[in-house]
């Protein structure tokens, strides 16, 4: 962003980039001192494994499928993963609620931020904000009322103040009568938070990628190969041009409730669309050239070691699935194989979670 102004118009976050497309950052949070320190008994309600869906273990070929594929899914790598439980659907408001009510967590967009934490996310050198920014806050989408060049995200993203689960697009907003939407402005910690509590842990990249192919080798999205515009609506997405006008084909301006839209063969909803999915790996755009074995490989857990280059020291964990914001224009993130990532404090208003657990 070129103008100081700017900065403080969508958040202290890194600095600009060039184009943002598909193969670019998310906007992401600062990072968020003592978020790893709450302590979350394992002793949540969510006992059993109701409302999840056992998926067999297999092989299959990870990786981009199409030439919308960018750098980092490739090479496409024969992977091979257990069987293990995953929720049919991604975590609900309601679900999360139960959470907070039992151990009294506080959310990272609940938390003031320590700029001691922040600085470590960013160039050496960088300006600390005004401590009027250093409030708990975060991104909600804001959409210009005309057509913009899709490489800045300030047009679109907003840091808003009081923006939390319960409040996604800022203090005015609420989830009353929202039980069954994902939860949303859900950081990575929060997450794994819930996840204790629950008696599970969020999947691998390569679950996730095994579990949202349902069976289907090398196709491109979880119903097959028909594009997402084309015949009846198959998740939440954007339609028209983004970020502007939306055309609502889908039914669903912004978020959509859980289970909306027809489920992948495994029984699994919404594996494309509605929100990204918090994976528990870190992100590191060339891991697949460091795995990629002729015999393949079993149970990949992530690189050692976050990297992006475009922003070389931020610690970044893996998102997956695609939101009601993705369009073929911009980020075609329903794809299976696409690759996402952002930092683990940053919570905005279209990344939530599912969880698995071990057989």
């Amino acid at each position: 962003m070129p103008k100081s102004e700017d900065k403080q118009a969508v958040k202290k976050t890194a600095p600009a980039k060039k184009a943002l497309c598909c193969e670019s950052n998310m906007p992401s949070r600062f990072g968020m001192a003592g978020m790893a320190d709450q302590k979350i008994a394992d002793t949540g309600v969510l006992k059993g494994h109701a409302g999840m869906v056992f998926i067999k273990g297999g092989t299959f070929s990870m990786g981009g499928d199409n030439a919308q594929a960018a750098d980092d899914e490739f090479p496409k790598h024969e992977v091979r993963v257990n069987g293990f439980w995953m929720d049919a659907t991604e975590v609900t408001n309601a679900q999360f609620a139960r959470f907070v009510k039992a151990t009294g967590y506080v959310t990272t967009a609940e938390r003031k931020p320590d700029w001691n934490e922040l600085k470590k996310q960013l160039p050496p050198g960088t300006p600390k904000p005004d401590e009027s920014m250093l409030v708990p806050a975060s991104l909600v989408f804001t959409p210009p009322d005309h057509p913009v060049r899709l490489d800045n995200y300030a047009q679109w993203w907003a840091w808003v103040p009081g923006a939390n689960w319960q409040h996604p697009q800022g203090p005015q907003s609420n989830i009353k009568g929202r039980d069954n939407y994902p939860v949303v402005q859900i950081s990575y910690y929060d997450a794994l938070a819930y996840c204790k509590w629950a008696g599970k842990r969020l999947p691998t990249e390569a679950e996730w990628e095994w579990a949202a192919r349902g069976g289907r080798q090398n196709n491109i999205y979880p119903w097959g190969n028909e594009p997402v515009d084309k015949g009846a609506p198959k998740a939440n997405s954007w339609q028209g041009e983004f970020p502007w006008k939306n055309t609502v084909a889908d039914k669903f301006e912004r978020l959509a409730p859980v289970s909306s839209f027809a489920p992948n063969n495994y029984k699994l909803f919404d594996m494309a669309g509605n929100v990204w999915e918090w994976c528990a790996d870190l992100y590191n755009n060339t891991y697949y050239k460091t795995i990629s074995k002729p015999a393949g490989v079993s149970n990949p857990q992530g690189p050692v070691k976050s990297y992006d280059r475009d922003e070389p020291y931020a610690v970044k964990r893996v998102i997956r699935g695609g939101s009601f914001l993705c369009n073929d224009s911009y980020c075609s993130g329903y794809r299976v194989a696409r690759r996402m990532k952002n930092t683990e404090d940053s919570s905005t208003e279209h990344v939530g979670f599912r969880c698995v657990r071990d057989k």
